[in-house]
């Protein structure tokens, strides 16, 4: 049997080494329209930025050590240009030399992956894009040259997960670089409060940002954007985003989804049996819904890869729908997300049960604790998880991946009050953020407290709902939510009377709110406790 597949790097190179190692007498082969074809894409840019000093650490395989332990007939500059369903065969156009030819198939297996989004914008020829080891050359070669300008200057027309890789990577290289991002934040994985912490941070070491405009002209040394200012560029990276490559797959019939990516079962076979697919440009299913989903990510891709070779061997397979998890740093910050956003949740219908806290990532007691802020997403109705963010500084990724997993596994948001995760002082605390975020869900679940989000205050304390701030004296003086009277937790029971009937309480970070809140309910108040506290209100 022969299996033909289009594409290398993740979800191509996944499917042609699992077959490998699964049937030896299979023959497979390979064609990458680039000059590479195992490169390490999410590495290119820290090789911009110097972190990665030697170009040839990015790449992973070549054809030649591919053909020595796997037997692979891998074909760089080789472009399909055409897929015959019916014959089965490809067309080929050899980039190097100019032949065009066919080659047949048993089985075909797409892996083109997804393409830089460019605005049809002017002068957008000159901006740059960072997909493969040939971008990388060019925007290296760029670097140097603003470098060399009286003022190196650079805009990132992006604020995704590439875009904040790039700025830190830029500034460090010592260009003077702006984030032109059209939402009305970084982030998208992200709710806004949340991406305010990683804007705060880009800002502090020296990144711009513009939000809530784009980039409307590219000029020789400049751009101007959507509000008619301009910005100094000798350097511009569009990194809005990716949008799958299905063109092969179009021309050939195949179904598309309603989001323009690859329709594919769960053996990831598309609407031709014969034709599998994996990647940027396949279609996921989303794993709240089970509905469409683009998720561009290297995991997904490299599962998916091995599951195709899986089936094509015959071997029981199903792919598993996607929460999305992702995480991306900058300047030493940490931002994860799986699952929705609060945003979404609510967009989508759902009855959501929103939890902030401000943990430190190990004991505090023990040298170098540093803080982060996790936001869990709840469905009010079930208890069911939706998603959850982190942003701060080490230990971020662990919690994260430690909720992404407990999501696979069915597990409700109080059920993570009893995970039993690892402990020392200098790796976290006897009670983990992690069984935290649980303790608050399984309080909120039982109606223990009730709590208001930061957005909701305002609006609260219209109505005439009373709001206490009940840290120290000193901490109140150093700001508090608007109109806040201050009554410290500890003489609440004796300063009963200044208290409404109707309050929403808060401190710095919720923990003493949940104490007054439990104090003042038993008093025959109605109380609600401000979600995250003073430190999550402030952030925005």
């Amino acid at each position: 049997m022969k299996t033909v597949i289009v594409g290398g790097v993740a979800g191509g190179m996944s499917a042609a080494t699992r077959l490998r190692r699964l049937d030896e007498d299979a023959e497979i082969v390979v064609f990458e329209r680039s000059g590479h074809v195992s490169f390490a894409n999410c590495g290119l840019p820290y090789y911009v930025g110097g972190v990665i000093t030697e170009r040839s650490a990015l790449l992973l395989q070549t054809p030649a050590s591919l053909k020595a332990r796997f037997g692979l007939d891998v074909r760089v500059n080789s472009e399909v240009t055409g897929i015959d369903p019916e014959a089965k065969t490809v067309a080929v156009h050899d980039l190097a030399t100019g032949e065009r030819y066919t080659e047949g198939y048993d089985h075909l297996v797409l892996a083109p992956g997804a393409a830089p989004f460019v605005p049809p914008i002017p002068g957008v020829e000159r901006a740059l894009v960072l997909r493969n080891i040939a971008d990388t050359d060019r925007m290296a070669d760029a670097v140097d040259a603003a470098l060399a300008r009286p003022e190196p200057s650079a805009v990132i027309m992006g604020g995704g997960f590439i875009g904040l890789e790039l700025a830190e990577n830029l500034t460090e290289r010592g260009l003077k670089v702006t984030i032109v991002e059209l939402a009305d934040q970084l982030l998208a994985p992200l709710d806004v409060e949340m991406a305010a912490l990683v804007e705060k941070h880009l800002v502090k070491h020296g990144v711009a940002v513009r939000t809530g405009v784009s980039v409307a002209e590219v000029c020789a040394e400049a751009v101007t954007l959507s509000d008619g200012s301009s910005l100094p560029a000798g350097l511009v990276v569009a990194a809005i985003g990716v949008r799958p490559e299905t063109g092969l797959a179009a021309a050939a019939g195949l179904e598309l989804g309603e989001r323009g990516g690859i329709l594919v079962d769960e053996r990831q076979r598309t609407s031709d049996p014969s034709i599998f697919a994996v990647g940027d440009a396949v279609v996921k299913r989303d794993a709240l819904t089970g509905g469409q989903a683009l998720v561009p990510l290297a995991g997904p891709a490299n599962r998916h890869g091995r599951l195709v070779a899986d089936v094509i061997a015959g071997r029981p397979a199903a792919s598993r729908p996607v929460l999305g998890t992702a995480v991306v740093g900058a300047f030493g910050l940490v931002a994860a997300a799986t699952g929705w956003t609060e945003k979404r949740a609510v967009a989508a219908g759902r009855t959501v049960r929103v939890i902030h806290t401000h943990p430190a990532n190990h004991a505090g007691y023990y040298p170098g604790a540093e803080g982060m802020s996790l936001k869990l997403v709840v469905d009010a109705d079930t208890d069911a998880i939706l998603g959850a963010q982190g942003v701060g500084g080490a230990g971020v990724d662990k919690r994260i991946d430690v909720i992404a997993t407990a999501m696979r596994g069915g597990l409700t948001a109080s059920d993570l009050a009893d995970l039993e995760l690892s402990y020392a002082p200098q790796f976290g605390s006897a009670k983990d953020p992690v069984n935290m975020l649980g303790f608050i869900a399984e309080n909120l679940r039982d109606g223990l407290t009730e709590t208001v989000q930061w957005h909701e205050v305002e609006a609260e304390v219209a109505k005439g709902v009373q709001l206490i701030d009940v840290r120290t004296p000193a901490e109140y003086a150093r700001g508090t939510v608007d109109g806040a009277l201050n009554v410290p937790v500890d003489d609440l029971r004796v300063r009963l009377d200044e208290v409404a009937d109707d309050v929403i309480v808060h401190c710095q970070v919720g923990l003493r709110g949940y104490f007054a809140a439990r104090t003042l309910a038993q008093h025959g108040r109605r109380v609600r406790n401000l979600d995250g506290g003073y430190r999550t209100w402030a952030r925005i």
